[in-house]
Formats: structure tokens, C-alpha cells, sequence
């Protein structure tokens, strides 16, 4: 089954309640997946970077604006990632290491943030080289919780649950993990993008 509804409906009281709604989908699932091709996964955002994306979301929709709130939840989520209880596998794409939020400082933080965080035992993290040849055609980002998927499309969060139709998303994700690159190889992309946003910053 494939479920809709509108994010200006899901967010009607603001970001923290959805944030709340995440932090327990991300408590409840030992085994995760993403993959997120234009942006940082949510799971590792700065809260200098989070902030900017929660405050586009609630400009864009013109929702209630608890933004400080929804953030803080944002970074209870992150507590899933050194608890020793949970595991993810995430991919990446290149281009969300140089996508501009919130600009070189912001930007060079949450660079910061993954070369930090990439030797997790609870992450395996890979990046999909912008000239990458990958054997799928372009997707959009989505998440796995089990044998749930949820994507964030433009105006409303679609979750799936038919099994045909998740089987499909993780035969997706096995083909950008296959394009990815991890280890050294991943940290040597970061360290490009990190010095892209230092020399950003002197200019």
C-alpha cells in the first residue's frame, strides 16, 4: 500500500511534533537505509545546517514556526548513532556536499561533522562520485525503517509499504551502493568539499 498526505496537514502545529514522530520511527528501526542524493542526511546534519533546512521548510509551506524546537529534536535523533543499538547504511550523493545551505561556515561545519562521524560502527557511509557511471536512472531521496519507505516529495511525505514496491527501493539502493564509494576513498571526497567551503570562506 502506498499512503499521501500533504506536509501543510502533517505540519499544521509546526516541525517539532513530525521531528518527535521521526525520533521514534528511528528508535523503533535497529536497521536503516537511506539514500539522499542533493542534501545531508537528516541524521547528520549540524544543527547550524538543520536549522536552515527546518526554517526553509516552515518559509516554503507557510507553517507555524517553531523551528529552534523542531531542530532540537532533529538532534535527539542523532542519539540512535552512538548507542550501540543501530545500524545504517546511508548513500550519498556528491552533490550534497556542495549544495549551498546556509553557506562556507555552515557548510564547512557539516563537512567537519562527517569526516567526524564516518568511522561510526553504526554508520556505513558511501558517496556516489558526481561522475559516477551508475546502473539506475536518476531517483529521488527516500528512507527505509524495515519494510517501510518513506520519500519527501514537494508538497506532501509518502510512505510505502507494499512489498513488491519496497523490494523495488532496495534493488534501487543496491545499485547507488554500488556506485558509491566508502572508506579512504569516501574521506578523500570530503576532504575536496571541505577544503571547496574553506576557500569559500577566505574569498
Amino acid at each position: 500500500m502506498t499512503s499521501s498526505v500533504p506536509w501543510r496537514q502533517r505540519l499544521s502545529t509546526g516541525t517539532e511534533d513530525i521531528q518527535d514522530e521521526v525520533v521514534r520511527r528511528y528508535r523503533e528501526t535497529r536497521e536503516g537505509v537511506a539514500y539522499v542524493p542533493a542534501m545531508i542526511w537528516g541524521t547528520l546534519q549540524t544543527e547550524a545546517y538543520a536549522t536552515v533546512i527546518l526554517g526553509q521548510v516552515v518559509e516554503f509551506l507557510g507553517v507555524p514556526d517553531d523551528v529552534p524546537a523542531g531542530v532540537a529534536k532533529r538532534m535527539e535523533r542523532q542519539r540512535v548513532l552512538y548507542d550501540g543499538e543501530h545500524h545504517y547504511d546511508v548513500v550519498l550523493g556528491e552533490q550534497a556536499l556542495y549544495t549551498d545551505i546556509g553557506g562556507p561556515e555552515v557548510m564547512g561545519g557539516q563537512i567537519d561533522r562527517i569526516l567526524r562521524d564516518i568511522g561510526l560502527p553504526s554508520l556505513t557511509l558511501g558517496i556516489v562520485p558526481v561522475s559516477a557511471r551508475v546502473n539506475m536512472h536518476p531517483v529521488h531521496a527516500f528512507n527505509m525503517y524495515g519494510d517501510e519507505v518513506h520519500v519527501e516529495l514537494v508538497s506532501s511525505g509518502v510512505t510505502v509499504t507494499e512489498p513488491d514496491e519496497v523490494a523495488l527501493y532496495r534493488k534501487a539502493f543496491g545499485r547507488m551502493r554500488e556506485a558509491a564509494l566508502y572508506g579512504d576513498a569516501a574521506r578523500e571526497i570530503l576532504g575536496q568539499a571541505g577544503s571547496f567551503w574553506a576557500g569559500a570562506r577566505r574569498g
